[in-house]
Order: C-alpha cells, then sequence, then structure tokens
C-alpha cells in the first residue's frame, strides 16, 4: 500500500520522509528540490512480531510494511501545471492514500511560499489544487458517458448522475471523501482516478520547542479543527528531531525522546495511523523458520487471506487452524492453548482478525 506525503514547498516533506526511511532523500531551503518522486518502504512496528520471534527462537522476522512515496511541494496553480504540477498530482493519482504535512512552526531561516504562517490557508492551498484537478477529470469522464447514454444505456445514466453530483460537491469546494457513497458508487469512481477521495491523515510539523505543549499550540489546534471538519486524523510531530531519532541507536534514540517527554514517535503513530487509515490489520504465521505479519484489508475471508501468502493456498483451502495470539501469549504454548480448546479450525467464510495466528491447510 502506498501512502503519499504531499504539502507544499518547504513544510518538513523530505525531512519527514529522511525519518522514515533512513533513505537521505534530498532536503534542501527551497522550491522543487524533489522533482521525481522519492519511495521507501517501512516495517509497521508490532510488538507481537517481537514477542514470537523470541518464543519460537525464529531464524527469520518478517514485519507488515507500507510504501511512502515523497512527492515534490505542489504550489497554486498546480492543477493547471503549475510548479511542474500536473506530473505532481499523477504522483498522487498512484497512492493509496494521502499524508498532508502542514507547517505549523516558524522559522525565519525557512522560506515560507506565501511569506507566513497559516495552516488552515496551506491546507485549503493543496486541497483546492486537487479539487480542480478532479473537476477536470469528471469532467472528461461526464463526456464520454454521455456519448454512451444517447444509446439507451442504463448503467451509462447512472453512471452520468453520480458523476454529476460529484462535479457539483467538488464545485462547492468539497473533497469527495466526505460524499457519502455506496460501496456500488465507489466502484463506479475507481475509474476515474480522483485524488480526493483519497483517505487523508493531516500531519502538524512543529518545532522542538512546540513539542511539549503541542496539545496548546494556536496552529496544532487550526489544523485539528480542520481535519475534523472532514472527518479526517490528525498527528502531530516534529519532523526535524525524528530525523534525529532516525540516526541513533535505539537506547540513545529513547534517551533523548524521554528529555523531550515523548514516549512513542511521532514516526510510529504515523505509520501505525497510516495503517489505520487504509482498513489494514494483520495476520500472523510463527514457527521456527519465520515469523511474519501478513497485511489484508479488515473484512478478509480465510481463503484471500491464505492466497497471501501463496495463490495455490488459496486455490486449495480447505481450513485454517487458528488461535489468536492473546490466547497463545496468555497460555504460553499452542499445545497448552490446545488442550483449553482455543485453537480451533475455520473454513471458507471465516473472516480473519487482527492477530489471527494462523496455520492454512491446502490442497492443490
Amino acid at each position: 500500500m502506498k501512502i503519499g506525503i504531499v504539502g507544499l514547498p518547504n513544510v518538513g516533506k523530505s525531512t519527514l520522509f529522511n525519518a522514515i526511511t533512513k533513505a537521505g532523500a534530498e532536503s534542501a531551503n527551497y522550491p522543487f528540490c524533489t522533482i521525481e518522486p522519492n519511495i521507501g518502504m517501512v516495517c509497521v512496528p508490532d510488538n507481537r512480531i517481537d514477542v514470537l520471534s523470541n518464543m519460537y527462537d525464529t531464524d527469520k522476522t518478517t514485519y507488515a510494511t507500507i510504501e511512502f512515496v515523497d512527492i515534490a511541494g505542489l504550489v497554486k496553480g498546480a492543477s493547471k501545471g503549475e510548479g511542474l504540477g500536473n506530473k505532481f498530482l499523477s504522483h498522487i493519482r498512484e497512492t493509496d492514500a494521502i499524508a498532508h504535512i502542514v507547517r505549523c512552526f516558524e522559522d525565519d531561516n525557512i522560506v515560507h511560499v506565501d511569506g507566513k504562517i497559516d495552516p488552515v490557508n496551506d491546507i485549503q492551498t493543496i486541497s483546492l489544487e486537487l479539487i480542480l484537478s478532479d473537476i477536470e477529470a469528471i469532467q472528461k469522464r461526464m463526456e464520454r458517458v454521455s456519448k454512451t447514454m444517447k444509446s439507451g444505456d442504463k448503467s451509462a445514466k447512472i453512471e452520468y448522475e453520480l458523476l454529476q453530483r460529484v462535479k457539483e460537491h467538488l464545485e462547492s469546494e468539497n473533497p469527495v471523501r466526505t460524499m457519502e457513497l455506496t460501496e456500488d458508487e465507489k466502484i463506479i469512481l475507481k475509474e476515474v482516478y480522483l485524488l480526493t477521495i483519497k483517505p487523508t491523515i493531516y500531519i502538524a510539523n512543529v518545532s522542538e520547542e512546540q513539542l511539549t505543549n503541542m496539545e496548546n499550540d494556536k496552529y496544532v489546534k487550526q489544523v485539528i479543527e480542520y481535519a475534523k471538519s472532514e472527518g479526517a486524523k490528525t498527528i502531530s510531530l516534529c519532523a526535524k528531531l525524528e530525523e534525529d531519532l532516525s540516526q541513533l541507536e535505539k537506547e540513545d534514540a529513547k534517551l533523548l525522546m524521554e528529555d523531550y517527554g515523548i514516549d512513542i514517535s511521532g514516526l510510529d503513530k504515523l505509520i501505525n495511523a497510516s495503517y489505520s487509515l487504509l482498513g489494514l490489520i494483520s495476520f500472523l504465521t510463527a514457527g521456527k523458520q519465520e515469523v511474519r505479519a501478513w497485511t489484508i484489508k479488515e473484512g478478509t475471508k480465510a481463503p484471500q487471506a491464505a492466497g497471501k501468502i501463496h495463490s495455490d493456498f488459496e486455490r486449495g483451502f480447505i481450513k485454517a487452524e487458528v488461535i489468536s495470539y492473546n490466547d497463545l501469549i496468555e497460555n504460553g504454548s499452542t499445545a497448552a492453548a490446545r488442550e483449553k480448546g482455543l485453537v480451533r479450525f475455520e473454513g471458507k467464510d471465516y473472516i480473519v482478525k487482527d492477530g489471527d495466528i494462523i496455520v492454512f491447510r491446502f490442497n492443490v
């Protein structure tokens, strides 16, 4: 799953990306230092994997991962090609969700493209460009659908009416993700590749000085209130501190976090929030050979979950031997849990739950 990191130039996108991936993406004090998107994979923190790895003395440990894409700074007029806007918008189109980073810190040494700190205005600048791009995409789709509709195609008429409703919503400067849409309508809109339908999380990027009182910070409050108005989540972090933490050994990073009164890094908050934003969960496989987290959509049934491991597992699915992580840990072993009837066999209609430890039985 891809999360696109977006925002105006010089708000801390590449600094945060460096922290996320330790990839050393170029980060400089001028617009458009990022042109081609930087891409990095990051592990989803999961204490269950660490515990199971120790329990099984496993040879290999594999965490779930999320792909982050550092997309160049968008500016006013991006939807019309300003600042290489069309190219950058196409990069967003390829992601599954958006992490919108907003500058909430004062620093005379770092240029703000509008000359002042105004988080809500910054968000609205980006949002409007995405909306304008979506309106253009909807209009093009409507032109094509209208031709099909003339032949009496009923499905084309349904689609056209939906597109008209979406267009009116966008023209009121509202993102598509704030619309009430049925699952069938979402499937229709998938073919339009809209930007504002993507789930979004807002990241309030603060200075190190603001960390101790973020809940009362006026800029952070503005971002939280704006996010609430469209049902989105906000997390606050200091991208510069996160970059520093990423370069330290684990114990040294822990000490630095304690100095700032932080019990969980902003990076971990972002990764966990992104995983949740996409409606993802992890099921686990565990043994001496490997302990591994497998990423699936919430609501996935057992055969499809098995298919994540190998297509043969899904094709020849017979049953799944399941124990919850908590039951395994409470009893100390699979054998002890089995004696209490906590290991069960599930069939094709079983919906996999987060933290299920599963052995799949199959025959091809």
